[in-house]
């Protein structure tokens, strides 16, 4: 097979990219730019800008019916330069780029149009500040990974060279695993897939002391058993991985989950973390896993957030036609 007819058969994928105008915004464009999208990718870059109260993060104050009309006039046309000047920045040969300026909540807007265009992933900001209040970032990035119905990628650096799989077996960790079998994109990255082991004193023991001697030889035993399982899983996925011909190594680390993936990505100079939730039912919203959460809100490079109940990872999965 011609390398020409191998690139024909990559699957497309369909990428929303949320902007704001913003400096952290700006990070996802560029990473958007940077990325070796397959041919046919269809990426929509779209603004949500809300109305009247939402738009002021406030009351909505006692101004002539014109003026208020006038002020939101213009939020709307700078969004309009914003996803004009974005789409100029990713656009490139292969790849067909459109825009789009949403009315509404933010996350609710954005994942909306995600739903709509059957979307496989979302790329947003980490952290913004666009006009009168944060109006798409920041927050929002963690509202979407709550919500939306496809992966999140929440940018914060340019490129996508050194992925960090945080790995523990689990189905919703499967999902992310899943992206990087699946997203011809990931083809030329170098992967580290880790594994975390909790080593904490048994619950069963009944011992409450964790020096005493009756307790140490159960305490290691178990300990030992755990890290063997993880050291397992680790390479075991990582095989997986260069099964479908990607780059792939495995690590164990043992302690609290999020510190160790945060610790693992900064020493490796990891571009992104790679990691699954499960999508948790509160009061009226779902909400991402404490380690997912803790992740993103602490990595200092891009993070990648598949919920297990997103509902397809497959790129163009669901097309009509």
């Amino acid at each position: 097979m011609t390398a020409e007819s191998a690139s024909l058969e990559r699957p497309v994928m369909r990428v929303l990219l949320a902007v704001d105008g913003s400096e952290p915004g700006g990070l996802a464009v560029d990473l958007v730019a940077n990325v070796a999208w397959p041919a046919g990718t269809e990426i929509v870059v779209a603004e949500a800008v809300e109305s009247g109260a939402g738009l002021y993060g406030g009351p909505w104050p006692g101004l002539p019916a014109a003026e208020a009309d006038h002020l939101e006039t213009e939020v709307r046309a700078q969004a309009t330069r914003n996803v004009d000047e974005a789409r100029a920045r990713v656009a490139k040969p292969g790849v067909q780029a459109e825009t789009a300026v949403l009315r509404g909540r933010p996350a609710v807007a954005i994942g909306e149009r995600a739903r709509a265009m059957r979307a496989d992933l979302i790329v947003a900001g980490g952290r913004g500040h666009g006009r009168i209040e944060s109006m798409l970032l920041g927050s929002v990035s963690a509202e979407l990974v709550d919500h939306a119905p496809t992966p999140v990628l929440v940018a914060r650096g340019p490129r996508i060279e050194r992925i960090l799989l945080a790995w523990d077996g689990s189905s919703c960790a499967a999902r992310a695993a899943e992206c990087l079998r699946a997203w011809p994109i990931f083809a030329g990255s170098v992967i580290h897939v880790l594994s975390v082991a909790d080593i904490e004193v048994p619950w069963w023991t009944g011992f409450p002391e964790p020096g005493s001697p009756e307790l140490m030889p159960i305490y290691v035993e178990t300990a030992e058993a755990s890290r063997k399982q993880h050291d397992e899983i680790a390479h075991a996925m990582a095989a997986e991985l260069q099964a479908v011909g990607l780059d792939a190594t495995a690590d164990r680390r043992e302690g609290d989950a999020a510190t160790q993936i945060l610790a693992a990505a900064g020493a490796w100079k990891a571009d992104l973390i790679v990691m699954g939730t499960h999508g948790r039912t509160g009061l009226a919203r779902l909400v991402i896993g404490s380690v997912a959460r803790n992740v993103l809100q602490h990595a200092t490079c891009s993070v990648l957030i598949a919920r297990e109940n997103a509902p397809h990872l497959e790129p163009g999965a669901g097309r009509a036609g």
